[in-house]
């Protein structure tokens, strides 16, 4: 849950700098957003969501 809820606020926060800075549009990031929800009701939902973890633990697990 915590890397859920990481990633939204990190995808949030990149979202908002596009906005301001005027590469991402309103009706672009609507459509991401929607696109989002979308997915999140398909079968894909648990492999995209394995997906993340795994590449989230890869990461997290390496030490500079």
């Amino acid at each position: 849950m915590a890397i859920s809820i990481s990633l939204v606020l990190l995808l949030l926060i990149l979202a908002v700098i596009f906005l301001r800075n005027g590469g991402l549009k309103i009706s672009h990031a609507v459509v991401c957003g929607l696109l989002g929800f979308f997915l999140a009701g398909t079968s894909m939902a648990p492999t995209i969501r394995d997906g993340i973890t795994a590449t989230a633990d890869i990461v997290s697990s390496l030490h500079p």
